[in-house]
């Protein structure tokens, strides 16, 4: 049976001289969580694809678009957790995107402060044990071009029909 996620996670990361860089974004004072270091994250509207909603989500929060990511990826991985303010447990379809180097983001009202870092310093700043979940399958999963290919999603054939074409090493 499947069931749709409450939200969306979206890690922003580079590739310099071979080793990944992870975007940070600083939740705002007058946000949940203030002062919260996290990637993109953001619930689905009513009806949402669950990608188009991440696309939605990236876009909003930092200005990337479809045209500023060089690759989008599936980190096969949906984080779970207990959010007391919502008396809930609550779900997250989390992605990664790609882009160049030379990539910054507009941020949105959402964050106050946005940094590159590595996965390493990124892994011990966050609080929560998915996101270090979510950093973790970036670095061993998306730095290597061979198994990289088995998580891209081709973010611009998202319809509204529901159907999601994946790259031809998206075996799923």
């Amino acid at each position: 049976m499947s069931f749709r996620p409450d939200i969306v996670d979206v890690w922003i990361f580079r590739l310099t001289e071979g080793s990944a860089e992870v975007l940070l974004l600083r939740r705002s004072a007058d946000r949940i969580l203030p002062g919260l270091w996290q990637g993109v994250s953001g619930r689905l509207e009513d009806g949402e694809r669950v990608v188009a909603g991440a696309l939605r989500e990236l876009r909003e929060e930092t200005g990337l678009t479809t045209r500023t990511i060089e690759e989008m990826y599936d980190l096969d991985f949906v984080n779970q957790f207990h959010f007391a303010p919502f008396d809930a447990v609550l779900t997250a379809a989390v992605f990664a995107v790609r882009v160049g180097p030379d990539i910054e983001p507009t941020l949105s009202h959402e964050h106050d402060a946005a940094r590159w870092t590595t996965l390493a310093a990124a892994r011990a700043e966050v609080v929560w044990p998915g996101y270090r979940d979510a950093l973790d399958r970036i670095g061993e999963n998306l730095t290597d071009p061979e198994r990289a290919r088995w998580f891209i999603i081709e973010p611009a054939l998202a319809t509204e029909e529901g159907t999601v074409a994946m790259s031809s090493g998206a075996g799923r």
